[in-house]
């Protein structure tokens, strides 16, 4: 009987399939994977501890930047959870607004998952034409919220500005393109048969395991696990909303794939839902003037409110003392934040459930019995950002 020879190689931490700085420490026996231990901490970003220095409007940029593919929705997870604090409500429109940029920001961070993941298995076609219609996504952030892909649009009470005239003309234009887009997309890949080799079968969680793991998102919802937040606990304006929840049960990179194709086309009827019904209103809730900044007009004509928004900024907005956990779901699956006050302006205590960092353990399931080639397609169809992970 031949002797058996283990190797063990290193795949990152600075490798353009792993997503971000990571390091896979794989376990070989020739071209199969016997095991598979991934190594984070490279970042050292610290944004939790990070946070608990900071005011807590100031922490709303830093939560941009962990899965910086969805700044949108990072931002709507911690200022639910600080508006839980405070116990603001919210304006019908704020809501529908941020329910719209919630769902942009979903399609944005879909076309990079799947154009990344077909792009790590040779399909780079794939990744120009979703960079294509991801600058579709990101012209409609730029517009309403001064940035791409670091938006900061949110506050407690509302939104940051109101809609430009014409936002809904140019929203729907580009729903109008984008379904036929994602028809080309299928052409080029739903039965393309290196494409299925490279994917069905590959990367295989069951539905126990996800389950056990924890897995969320797309990745679970791949699994056959009838799971989505805005569904089942419905937040912001998803209650004024039909939903249908895509579901397949191949437990494979195939189908988590699949997932995030049907994901995007719900997205678009979910727009169109939104559009239709979004109210006129205020975008922010002034009537909890203690926790909102005055109107910017009022500031340069009235003491008072130039008082106010100066207390503001120096002095920051102090929720009494307990605490929150708020989640949602985000484009890779439950995001929330968990913060303790201690009746100041700053998080006594600050902690982020990351749907990213939950997903990737799924990888130590997914990838033994798989050839070596077959982490790459693994690694792509978890879509994880190290930014998220390593917080």
């Amino acid at each position: 009987m031949a002797k058996q020879e283990i190797m063990t190689l290193n795949v990152g931490p600075h490798h353009p399939s792993t997503h971000g700085v990571l390091r896979l420490i794989v376990e070989l026996d020739g071209e199969v994977v016997l095991k598979i231990t991934p190594d984070i901490g490279f970042l050292h970003r610290g944004i939790e501890k990070l946070s608990e220095s900071k005011k807590y409007i100031q922490v709303l940029p830093l939560t941009d930047r962990m899965d910086y593919m969805s700044s949108g929705t990072n931002n709507l997870a911690y200022i639910l959870a600080v508006e839980k604090l405070l116990g603001i409500e919210v304006p019908p429109r704020a809501r529908f607004i941020r329910t719209i940029m919630a769902e942009i920001t979903r399609i944005n961070s879909h076309l990079l998952g799947i154009g990344s993941a077909a792009g790590d298995c040779g399909a780079v076609s794939m990744l120009l034409y979703s960079l294509r219609e991801r600058e579709g996504c990101l012209d409609l952030f730029d517009e309403t919220t001064g940035g791409r892909m670091m938006l900061t649009y949110y506050r407690p009470g509302g939104v940051a500005n109101d809609l430009l005239p014409g936002f809904e003309q140019r929203l729907n234009a580009f729903l109008d393109k984008f379904p036929k887009k994602l028809d080309e997309y299928e052409t080029l890949l739903k039965k393309n048969r290196i494409w299925l080799k490279r994917q069905v079968g590959i990367g295989y969680v069951s539905r126990e395991d996800a389950i056990a793991l924890g897995l969320t998102g797309p990745v679970a919802r791949g699994s056959g696990i009838d799971k989505d937040i805005r569904r089942d606990e419905p937040y912001e304006a998803y209650d004024e909303v039909e939903i249908n929840v895509p579901l397949q049960t191949g437990c494979d990179a195939y189908s988590r794939w699949l997932i995030r194709m049907e994901e995007m086309r719900e997205s678009v009827n979910i727009l169109r839902q939104l559009i239709a019904k979004i109210p006129d209103g205020p975008y922010i809730n002034r009537e909890a003037a203690k926790y909102v900044y005055p109107d910017k007009d009022r500031v340069k004509d009235s003491m008072e409110a130039l008082i106010h928004h100066f207390k503001l900024v120096v002095d920051g907005l102090a929720p009494p003392k307990g605490e929150v956990y708020s989640s949602i779901e985000g484009p890779k699956g439950e995001i929330g934040f968990y913060i303790v006050s201690d009746g100041s302006s700053k998080p006594y205590r600050l902690r982020v459930r990351p749907s990213c960092f939950v997903n990737l353990q799924s990888i130590m399931t997914m990838a033994p019995g798989n050839l070596m080639a077959d982490i790459v397609a693994i690694v792509g169809s978890l879509d994880i950002v190290l930014g998220e992970i390593d917080r």
